[in-house]
């Protein structure tokens, strides 16, 4: 019976298979866009199959199909077709435009507009862009991702400072950084380290919670937020739920981490020899009464010095271990929709001694109440814990270890730490001591929409940023440095915005093709800082590590501090035939920051726009699919970093003993913002339905009034004889590029890049009297870039006798400078050399799809700038500026006998030969990173459905994983922590490279 069974089964499979070839038959047709356009490219897949065509050139095909299959017809920018084969052999197909490709939403400042119709230069970065792998903060997944956006962490310290430079630096004193916007709300991005090393203030944010983020680069987007938008405006869009089934998303990944970069520094046999020969040179050591063997074993202990050999750089890094873990809950109904989620990461640093740990929730809720009425809460709360080390400056880093003599130990042979190291050994510090941070922030908005037509609708919102920092500082009795049995500082920091935003926004249509769009509202913000800090000394042991236990309390401080700012706005939009597109703004600033006699500022703007692609010459065009022209002007402003710098101030003071008074500030009721005018120029074009797009730009931007201290009489008794002032202007000019391309697009295989690079040119236009003003070895001057470098010129080594020349760039009678050279450092002129910043910057992004296998990576790079190592004074002074070890390169390539060609001077102790400041330790910084890169497996969907799930994903990514340079230092990217002022930056001094990081995650969905 099963036999007979059988056979009737295999008999009818194979007269299906036998009457399926023969139904089977060639199918041909015309695939027409919804404007009756052929379109070349489409791909046509026989559904279930891997068989498959595209249509040619004007949009014919022919597929070979059984009657009753289903043809499924996909093109970018066209909605997916399918069509079921019936009995004729002729199936043409019109393709609908994807209104969702075509009209993608932008975040604007108090609204949204289609990208369409923008007429404005605004960098948008989706979720998928930042989102699938893991990163330590938001910031970092942006790099290279939008043009002429310069993103750079301080160093590679975890809690480093962020610098984010959006077309070219804008001022002088004032803020360098762009306004940040968080769902509607300002964000404060001030720094309020207690220490000179800055920290990100963004540390708060949880990647994982942001859908989009879009960048205000020129005057017209920007001039919506007046007085603080001259730097850009960042408008973080975070995630909201939908209507529908309820998604529960977990995300996971483990990373180990390590120096990006490791430097060559001498053993101890190398440091050995080349400290015998400088001594030969020199003779320092035999003058004093000392020798080479003799100074050296006082640095090594209990040990003899030539059995030792250490690493130091071994003991300053550390490897990193991270853990991620992210959970998020989002659906709704027709009434109420939302996104919870909650976060934790745990985080080791590549330096010895930095960590960091970070809880972040977050609640956004959205409830329609009725037909006119809509509720909304936005909020989070984060606490961040950070385990804090010394800046670069300090002895006390950990990076500055590597200035140890390696014939000295870490430890003496019973374990303990070696106190008698060249400077203090950091690990007595990392023992006895301990800074730990801690940042607490809540972050929110309660809203409320008013609909009184479908034309018009009023928003209303009140938002709250609290940020509290507490630090708590030990330094035990036996910490290096710690004269008293023991010392406590404790600080407390907290800072508060309150805003409030009112707007009513109009939209309509007349005729039958203009379409217009107002708002008006207005805009109260308030700020207060509260600052105080103890320091107490003498403890009974080192286990009591409170103020409250102190002998003595030796210091206190606080402060108060606070500013407002009232505004009102306005923005009209219109298009006409949805192809000529005008807008203008204007808004008013009233703020406590500026002086009495200019309290308000008026900060418009305009532009347009025009879609040549839509006009009748070029509609039917199978090459072009998209073509814009837009320009754009507008004013923007930047307010004085000093809350009261138009006042005249007194202070309190103590006068022998007794409570007095002091003048602390002259007054200058005439102080005002920064302002900033800038043209923009731009087209946007699309090749072959979209699947090559892109953006040209052109800008200028003109800063006037710079604020400055400028100086007064002496008569006029001020105190420190400055006064604040506007006096100065600046320029940036610049072309951005960015261009898109769907290289494949296949039913099966998706592969997609992204190219963006931008050209800027910054120049000083105007200074306060046409005088230079210096800073350490930067310098501002007519004509030169911001903050360039200030510096004799190395001229290389005398080949006859070893000595570092020196070019004399003294001044000629006809006013040429004198390019002779001198051994003499005192003789030479300090010229212009450099600036550290990049004159190009670009980013190279691709992502690859393949049957549920994902793989993307970005590539940045920089161009033009200079970085100035300061320490290099005594890494590679060949011993003549003290005892530190030295780069393997002055080993190397050293003068050692008359004849030898190098740019090494030859070594000698204690003696001045080569390490003056000079562009001898000033290095281009130009790179090529591999900023990450991922690759991932997506379970397919049939079997997710089995399992009940909606999303499984593995995955493992890597950020930092090269880097193309000839900079020789750590990181061409990284600074010293306490040297990126305004006017003081570019300068690297023991500062610790990015980290490289290896993941593994998991992305779960269902």
């Amino acid at each position: 019976m099963n036999v007979k069974k059988l056979f009737g089964a295999l008999v009818a499979v194979c007269c299906t298979m036998v009457f399926s070839q023969a139904q089977e038959k060639t199918v041909t047709g015309n695939v027409v866009d919804q404007a009756g356009v052929p379109l070349p490219g489409v791909n046509i897949v026989v559904e279930g199959t891997t068989t498959g065509t595209q249509t040619d050139f004007d949009g014919n095909y022919s597929i070979v199909v059984a009657e009753g299959q289903a043809l499924l017809f996909t093109y970018i920018g066209q909605k997916t077709e399918r069509r079921v084969v019936g009995a004729s052999n002729i199936l043409n197909v019109q393709m609908l435009e994807d209104a969702e490709t075509l009209d993608e939403v932008i975040v604007v400042g108090f609204g949204t507009q289609v990208k369409r119709k923008v007429t404005d230069n605004i960098a948008k970065i989706e979720s998928e862009q930042i989102g699938g792998i893991a990163t330590p903060s938001f910031q970092g997944a942006l790099i290279g991702k939008a043009p002429g956006v310069q993103i750079t962490q301080t160093n590679g310290k975890l809690d480093g400072g962020l610098n984010i430079v959006i077309r070219g630096l804008s001022s002088v004193t004032a803020s360098q950084q762009p306004l940040f916007i968080i769902d509607g709300i300002e964000m404060n991005n001030n720094d309020i380290s207690s220490t000179t090393a800055p920290t990100n203030p963004l540390l708060a944010l949880n990647p994982n919670d942001i859908a989009s983020i879009d960048i205000l680069k020129d005057a017209s987007a920007a001039a919506i937020f007046g007085a603080k938008g001259t730097n850009g405006v960042v408008l973080i869009t975070t995630k909201r739920g939908s209507q529908g089934k309820s998604t529960v998303s977990v995300d996971m990944s483990t990373s180990y981490g390590q120096p990006s970069n490791k430097r060559d520094w001498l053993n101890s046999q190398d440091y050995i020899t080349l400290l015998e020969e400088a001594e030969a040179n020199s003779g320092f050591l035999a003058s004093i009464g000392l020798t080479v063997d003799g100074l050296l074993q006082g640095f090594a202990g209990d040990q003899d010095f030539r059995d030792v050999d250490t690493d130091w750089q071994d003991f300053a890094f550390q490897d990193s271990y991270i853990q991620d873990v992210n959970v998020s809950v989002s659906g709704g109904n027709e009434k109420t929709q939302s996104f919870i989620s909650g976060a934790y990461t745990d985080n080791e640093g590549i330096v010895r001694g930095n960590a960091l740990q970070r809880y972040t929730v977050r609640a956004n809720i959205d409830h329609k109440v009725n037909d006119w009425l809509s509720l909304g809460l936005n909020s989070s709360y984060a606490s961040t814990i950070i385990d804090r080390i010394a800046s670069d400056v300090s002895f006390l880093t950990p990076m500055q270890a590597i200035a140890q003599i390696p014939t000295s130990p870490a430890f003496l042979s019973d374990g303990e730490i070696n106190g008698n190291t060249l400077y203090a050994n950091f690990l007595l510090q990392d023992r006895n001591s301990f800074r730990t941070t801690k940042r607490r922030r809540l972050l929110g908005k309660v809203f409320a929409e008013i609909k009184f037509h479908e034309k018009l609708r009023w928003q209303t919102e009140l938002g709250y940023d609290y940020l509290n920092q507490t630090v708590d500082r030990n330094t035990g009795r036996l910490a290096p440095f710690q004269s008293t049995n023991g010392q406590t500082f404790a600080s407390d920091n907290g800072a508060e915005i309150i805003s409030t935003n009112n707007y009513l926004t109009f939209d309509t249509t007349f005729g039958e093709a203009s379409n217009f769009s107002f708002v008006l509202g207005n805009n109260y913000t308030r700020f207060k800082n509260r600052t105080t800090a103890v320091t107490g000394d003498g403890f009974p042991t080192d286990d009591f590590r409170s103020v409250a236990s102190a002998a003595i309390i030796s210091a206190g401080d606080g402060t108060f501090t606070n500013w407002a700012q009232l505004s009102y706005f306005a923005r009209a939009t219109y298009d006409y035939k949805g192809k000529y597109l005008f807008k203008a703004s204007v808004r008013r600033d009233g703020s406590s920051r500026f002086g009495s006699e200019n309290r308000y500022g008026y900060f418009p703007a305009a532009s347009a726009g025009w879609i040549i692609s839509q006009e009748d010459f070029l509609s039917g065009s199978q090459t072009l699919s998209y073509l814009k022209l837009r320009g754009s002007w507008g004013i923007n402003g930047n307010t004085p970093i000093a809350n009261f710098g138009s006042l005249g101030l007194f202070g309190g003071a103590s006068y022998n003993g007794e409570s007095a008074l002091e003048f602390t500030q002259g007054e200058n009721p005439d102080l005002k913002w920064e302002e900033t005018e800038q043209i923009n120029f731009g087209i946007d074009f699309g090749f072959l339905n979209n699947r090559i797009s892109g953006e040209i730009d052109y800008y200028k931007k003109s800063t006037s009034d710079l604020l400055f201290n400028t100086r007064v009489p002496f008569e006029a008794s001020l105190p420190s004889h400055v006064v604040l002032q506007n006096i100065g202007n600046l320029e940036n000019e610049g072309v951005e590029f960015s261009l898109n391309t769907t290289n494949i697009q296949t039913q099966y295989l998706t592969w997609k890049t992204n190219f963006n690079i931008a050209f800027n040119k910054n120049q000083i236009t105007n200074l306060p009297n046409g005088e230079d003003l210096i800073t350490v070895r930067n310098i501002l001057r007519e004509g030169e870039p911001i903050n360039s470098f200030f510096l004799i010129e190395y001229a290389g080594v005398n080949p006859d006798n070893g000595d570092a020349l020196y070019v004399l760039n003294t001044e000629n009678p006809d006013g040429t400078l004198n390019k002779n050279t001198t051994n003499d450092p005192t003789e030479a002129e300090r010229i212009v050399a450099g600036n550290p910043n990049p004159d190009v910057i670009a980013g190279l992004s691709s992502n690859f799809n393949f049957k549920g296998i994902d793989f993307s990576f970005t590539f940045q790079g920089q161009w033009g700038g200079q970085r100035y190592n300061n320490a290099g004074r005594f890494q590679e002074a060949g011993l003549g500026n003290g005892l530190d070890n030295q780069d393997q390169i002055i080993f190397d390539r050293r003068w050692q006998n008359p004849g030898d060609i190098t740019d090494v001077p030859q070594a000698r102790l204690s003696v001045n030969n080569g390490h003056s400041e000079s562009t001898r330790y000033m290095q281009d910084a130009d790179f090529i990173r591999l900023r990450n890169v991922a690759l991932g497996y997506s379970l397919p969907q049939n079997l997710l459905e089995r399992i009940g799930m909606s999303r499984v994903r593995v995955y493992v990514s890597g950020l930092n994983l090269l880097t193309f340079t000839d900079y020789r230092g750590y990181d061409p990217e990284s600074s010293d922590d306490s040297a990126i002022s305004n006017t003081n930056s570019g300068t690297t001094f023991y500062s610790a490279p990015q980290p490289r990081v290896y993941t593994v995650g998991l992305n779960l969905a269902f």
